[in-house]
């Protein structure tokens, strides 16, 4: 199980992330919207501003403070490491 640093200690499994999003655009807003409405939403961005919506697998919307070139580098960068060894 490879876990996905999200910022702040925060981590992520990466098997269950489904996509990671931009949360500019309106559509990826209201969803987030909705996720806190529903109770299915994780803020690890600790009242930064949230540069990444992570859609989990299981329905969860989790919000981070990191770029999504951060935190998919570090899934690429691990995947590299191993197959090397």
């Amino acid at each position: 199980m490879n876990l996905l640093n999200i910022g702040f200690g925060n981590f992520v499994s990466e098997e269950r992330i489904v996509t990671m999003l931009s949360p500019e655009s309106a559509p990826i807003k209201r969803m987030v919207r909705h996720a806190a409405e529903e109770g299915s939403l994780v803020d690890a961005s600790f009242g930064r501003k949230t540069m990444t919506v992570i859609i989990a697998d299981s329905g969860h919307i989790i919000l981070s403070s990191l770029l999504p070139e951060a935190i998919y580098s570090q899934g690429t960068q691990k995947t590299e490491r191993t197959t090397d060894e």
